[in-house]
């Protein structure tokens, strides 16, 4: 589908239609967690920012601010998103980024009611290769850990936020699925690409084709989460689980990651695999 007919779909994903959808999931009842702030190291994030972020020694968490619209992302969002992890990724200082989203939520998508409601059309960069993705750091290829941190919804866009983290760590309550199919909206972000390569094309086909919902059990015997914690957990978890992989040698540690990155992406053979993973610039 033209990337270019991505606003007009946006008119049909109102948000009658989006609370709708996120309601029919009710019977999972989600716990609200409190804010973080970048700015004052507790509770209670900065008005009027979007993304906030906080260091904890060689550990970041960057966090999705937009609560009433249950961190719903829109071009603003999107953007310090990707100047959030762009930024953690180029920072010698940082060994680990955690993503999360404040107020009980992960992130419902891209903010179709914005998008319906705006008089610009969306400019979308259809070269993959080529600018960010709708959601911002989703075509980013990082070279350290990202932990996704999921309470409440991660569906649509937010789902496929989730899925650029090496990891995910999920509140019991948490409701993960492509919400998007039901309204015609693509998967644009790289959940085509990187659902099928975490869980198997069978799995990643049942998720992408009904759009149904999948709980946290669900999605850890799918592989989907890898870790399940009760309900205000997650971040608390994550932080803990991103300090544990700080502490261990990085060179090594980017080293082997990348080799398995390579291997499930781009690599056409387990001998290439094997050359790259054991060259000399590789250690």
């Amino acid at each position: 589908m033209p990337l270019k007919h991505f606003r007009a779909l946006g008119q049909v994903f109102a948000a009658t239609h989006q609370g709708r959808i996120l309601s029919q999931c009710g019977s999972m009842t989600l716990k609200t967690t409190k804010p973080y702030s970048a700015s004052t190291g507790g509770e209670d994030a900065g008005t009027g920012q979007t993304v906030v972020s906080e260091r904890r020694g060689s550990v970041v968490t960057v966090a999705i601010n937009r609560p009433e619209v249950r961190n719903a992302v829109n071009q603003e969002t999107a953007s310090r998103l990707l100047d959030e992890l762009q930024a953690f990724d180029s920072d010698p200082d940082l060994n680990v980024a955690v993503l999360h989203g404040i107020g009980g939520n992960f992130c419902a998508g891209y903010d179709l009611k914005m998008l319906a409601n705006q008089k610009a059309p969306l400019k979308l960069e259809q070269d993959v290769t080529k600018g960010p993705g709708p959601m911002g750091p989703s075509r980013l290829q990082l070279s350290k850990p990202l932990i996704a941190a999921v309470s409440g919804f991660a569906v649509a866009g937010g789902l496929e936020l989730a899925l650029l983290a090496d990891l995910r760590v999920v509140e019991e309550s948490a409701v993960m699925g492509v919400f998007c199919r039901r309204f015609g909206v693509p998967l644009i972000d790289g959940g085509t690409v990187r659902l099928p390569r975490l869980i198997g094309l069978s799995r990643a086909l049942d998720l992408i084709v009904t759009g149904r919902p999948i709980g946290a059990q669900e999605a850890l015997a799918f592989g989907l989460a890898n870790r399940v914690v009760p309900d205000g957990q997650a971040l608390q978890a994550a932080v803990q689980l991103a300090e544990q992989i700080s502490s261990f040698p990085q060179q090594c540690l980017r080293t082997d990651r990348s080799s398995a990155m390579f291997s499930c992406y781009d690599a056409q053979s387990f001998t290439q695999v094997l050359f790259i993973s054991q060259s000399p610039q590789q250690h």
